[in-house]
């Protein structure tokens, strides 16, 4: 059995699903590995990540795990029997995995929905915006140079210009709008930016301003990344060594209903992109 070199994010997702499968249905390893010709330690590397099991196998396993939902089983299937490579991997040794998993998890969502508190969403950002943001914490970020991390966060906008993207909504509060990451240009450029993509198909901007009531506790920011199979959502959340990616099934619960506090408070998109003039005036 050949054993991956490198695991990435969406990897390892399958294999925990499979391990999550068998666990629910009390299963042991060793009856599951026997019931596809293999032995304990195979399945243990695959709930690990750290090997392919491919699509007929993956389907076996759910049999016997007497899996009851037919489209997460070809959620799973389809999955196990991926074997291109998306264009972030041709940063793999150039940025942090974390970055690369992040792209990959977008490309794959049927829908994208972010709350940004500080920043402007990355997928909304300008180039002058990421240059200023970037530019003294690069090398603190484990990243390589300014110019990879420019070219990367760029092209991880096609998500969004592709054919068939998913659905992007975007909730960020009034103070990323103001915070300046350099001068009053890249500010309204900035701004300018927003409320262009705000036209975009499927892009939805909504801001949350500052004397919106009974958001105190919400000061954080989270990426819910929805798969078309609800069980395969996944959040992911910035912190301070890079990037955590949370899928258990009450972390999700937890993501959701975040997500329902911070979308009651925020404006709809009309008044958003009046709200969003006002301030570019004020520059």
């Amino acid at each position: 059995m050949a054993r991956r070199s490198i695991v990435t994010a969406r990897q390892e997702r399958l294999g925990a699903e499979l391990r999550k499968l068998r666990e629910r249905s009390g299963v042991s390893a060793r009856d599951a590995a026997a019931a596809v010709g293999r032995d304990q330690a195979w399945l243990s590397h695959i709930e690990a990540g750290n090997a392919a099991v491919g699509a007929e196998r993956t389907r076996a396993l759910a049999e016997r795990y007497g899996v009851q939902d037919p489209a997460l089983v070809d959620a799973l299937a389809e999955r196990a029997a991926e074997r291109s490579r998306g264009w972030w991997e041709k940063y793999r040794g150039r940025m942090a995995p974390s970055a690369l998993d992040l792209a990959e998890l977008e490309w794959h969502a049927s829908s994208l929905q972010s709350v940004q508190i500080v920043h402007v969403p990355g997928l909304l950002q300008t180039e002058e915006y990421m240059r200023a943001l970037f530019g003294d914490v690069a090398a603190e970020l484990g990243l390589y140079d300014l110019e990879t991390v420019v070219a990367f966060r760029l092209q991880r906008r096609e998500v969004l210009e592709r054919d068939n993207p998913p659905t992007f909504t975007s909730i960020v509060h009034e103070a990323a709008l103001r915070m300046r990451a350099a001068d009053r240009k890249v500010a309204r450029d900035q701004l300018d930016f927003l409320l262009a993509a705000s036209d975009w198909p499927g892009v939805t901007i909504r801001v949350v301003p500052f004397d919106v009531d009974g958001f105190a506790g919400m000061g954080y920011s989270m990426l819910y990344a929805a798969d078309r199979v609800a069980d395969l959502d996944t959040v992911q959340v910035d912190h301070a060594h890079g990037s955590g990616f949370f899928y258990a099934d009450e972390q999700l619960a937890k993501y959701r209903n975040r997500w329902g506090k911070v979308e009651r408070a925020a404006l709809d998109p009309r008044e958003t992109r009046d709200f969003i003039h006002r301030i570019a005036r004020e520059l």
